[in-house]
Order: C-alpha cells, then structure tokens, then sequence
C-alpha cells in the first residue's frame, strides 16, 4: 500500500467513522503522564526500546518490558491513537506509537528477521556490540541547550568509527539486512538513528524542513572526508543501464563500500521507506530554480540509481539451519555479485551462495487510514 498517496485524516479502529483527535498518540501521552500508574509504566517502555535499539534485551529483562506492556493495556487512549504523516511532529508522535507496541516491534527471530538477527549477532560480538553502543548514545545524546537538539558531528564521527573498525559481516548485516515486512524495515531504518545523523536536527519538538540537495553538496565540497567519501559514490557506483551488473564499473562490493562510506558524512543516505531499494539523501529540489536539474541529478544518484538497486542483494553463507554473513570483500562474494547480474536470476552456487528477493508486506501502520 502506498500510504503516502492517501488522503489524511482520522479513523475509528475499524475503520468506519472519523473519532475524536483523542486518539492522537501526541494528546494519549499527555494524558498518560498525567495519571502516575501510567507514567511510570510509559516509562519504562521507553527505556526498554531504547536498550532494544542498541542490543536484543535478555529473557529476564524483555519479561519485564513485556509485563509493563500488558499492564498499559489499559490505558485505552494509547492503544488506538494514530499519527498523521507529514506532521510536524511526527517522528515524536512515531515513537510514542511504536514505545507501547514494545512487543510488537521486538519480535523473536523466526528465520524471516534478517535485521533482527543481524542486530543479535552484533551484541555477541564485542567489538561490535560496544562501537554500536558508542554510536547510539552519542546519536540519542541531547545536547544541554534550549533547542534540545543532538550533536551531529560527534553523532557521525561515531558512526564512521562504528563502520571503518567493526568487520564488515557485520556492519554490512546491519545496513543491508533483507526485510519482508514493516517491523523489520523500521528496524533497520533507525539503524543509523536517523533522527540525528540522517535528518535535519530538530529544534525542540518542531523539525526544521529539508535542505537544498545543492547546498548538501557545496557543503560537502568544503570538507576533505565528505569531498573524498562523494567523490568515491560517484565513482564505484556510476550506473550503466545496459550493463549486467547496472554499474560502469562492474563492482557491486565495491559500490556498497563506496555507499556506506557516506554513512558519517554530511552526505548521510538512508532508506526512506521499508523498500529495500528505496534511499535517498535528506534533501530536496524545492527552490532550486535554474539549477533545478542539477540537484535532481544529486538526487537521483541515489533514488534512480539502477547500479545502487541491484547492490541491494543480500548474500548469505548457508550452512545447516544457520545463517551467517559472508564478507562483502571476498572474491567469491563478487564473482556471485557479477554472475547473478549476468543471468538477471537469484540462483544457488555451489549450493552455498543464495539472494533474497524483497517484497513488501505491510503488517502495521502508525499512520491514519481513509
């Protein structure tokens, strides 16, 4: 379903008729915090998402997280409150949505939740697991001003330490997981924890609108790192339409480097929907002008870029009843990158080497409904 397309407005739960903007999630946590049983349960959800964001909880913790769950059950407000896309408080009103779905958001690993089971594979690991944690905490961090707003540039030197010392199986796992459905998308989205490395700071609850995709760029121009990172993107990820690998340069390994390098820069991308091929940069075209076609031009060296869409196959090692991840590096690793291009199918090398396909199935939306 494409929801962005639908007309907004509010619905009752089945459907039928327009409610009351009670059902807001923004007004559900006022009234929430303003009854005490409701606070301190509110809470502690809040802390059990954001510990779940870093790494999977333990049973006894994930119990307790649970139990405080079911107990705001009967805080009805909570339960049925929606958000409106496109509002200025949206991702405030996102995260009151998904905080009392804890136990919707943090499914188990059934086999399908690439993303989840990329996540756990990164707590076991230590390094991994500690930079990841690094990250996380310098991206959420509030700095102690009246804006309220996080400190982008430690966010994003985190963020590249995170990249450029943890082993690709997995931190690769954690950028490129295969999703199936909207839990699973939503995971990997925040990843990154967008919220600060990937959008605009936001100032106080209001979130300031995107930049210019040409001013992202003039600004990148102006530092070594970013300059040299972009320079690399265009590089290792030049499209080639009549190409079986769909880039120039016949290297899809090195077009995913190329790409997450840019993960820290001012340049950040990111997914914009729970597509698997749909990223792009937060900016935009708007007031461009006569140099309209060159910031579209930046623009869709991410969104129409077919050399970057075919790199978002996922290649797996499968042994047994285990999944792990091979290294993007490897030789075997693009020699399967170049033949599946070369046969435009996904099949089995040597009964090893596998590719998921990606399809889209909505299961829950914090999004209103016509």
């Amino acid at each position: 379903c494409h929801l962005s397309h639908r007309r907004r407005m509010t619905v009752s739960p089945s459907g039928s008729a327009p409610v009351s903007a009670s059902f807001d999630c923004l007004l559900a946590e006022q009234g929430c915090i303003q009854q005490q049983s409701c606070k301190v349960l509110y809470h502690l959800l809040e802390y059990c998402s954001a510990e779940e964001a870093i790494s999977p909880l333990g049973p006894d913790a994930r119990n307790e997280c649970l139990e405080a769950q079911n107990s705001l059950q009967r805080h009805r407000p909570l339960q049925v409150c929606k958000c409106q896309r496109g509002s200025r408080r949206e991702e405030h009103c996102l995260r009151v949505y998904w905080t009392v779905r804890f136990g919707a958001s943090s499914v188990s690993v059934d086999g399908h939740n690439q993303c989840l089971k990329a996540a756990q594979d990164c707590g076991l690991f230590e390094k991994c697991g500690s930079l990841r944690s690094e990250y996380v905490v310098a991206c959420t961090k509030r700095a102690a001003t009246s804006d309220n707003s996080c400190n982008r540039q430690k966010c994003h030197r985190a963020l590249r330490r995170f990249l450029e010392r943890v082993p690709e199986e997995y931190s690769f796992a954690l950028l490129f997981c295969p999703c199936s459905d909207t839990l699973c998308g939503e995971r990997r989205r925040k990843t990154i924890v967008p919220s600060c490395s990937y959008e605009e700071n936001a100032k106080g609850e209001e979130r300031a609108g995107k930049p210019n995709c040409l001013s992202l760029q003039n600004y990148c121009s102006r530092d070594e790192l970013c300059r040299s990172r972009f320079a690399d993107f265009q590089h290792n990820c030049q499209p080639a339409p009549l190409s079986a690998s769909g880039c120039m340069r016949e290297s899809r390994a090195m077009c995913l480097k190329a790409y997450a390098g840019l993960i820290g820069t001012i340049m950040t991308p990111n997914y914009v929907s729970n597509s698997s091929t749909e990223v792009s940069q937060w900016c935009t075209c708007d007031g461009s002008g006569n140099e309209w076609q060159g910031c579209q031009r930046i623009l869709h060296m991410f969104k129409n870029n077919i050399c970057l869409r075919k790199c978002h196959l996922v290649v797996f090692w499968f042994d047994g009843d285990h999944l792990s991840h091979f290294n993007i590096n490897s030789s075997i690793v693009q020699a399967v990158f170049f033949f599946l291009g070369k046969r435009g199918i996904c099949n089995t090398v040597h009964r090893s080497v596998f590719c998921d396909t990606f399809e889209e199935d909505v299961l829950l939306s914090p999004w209103e409904f016509p």
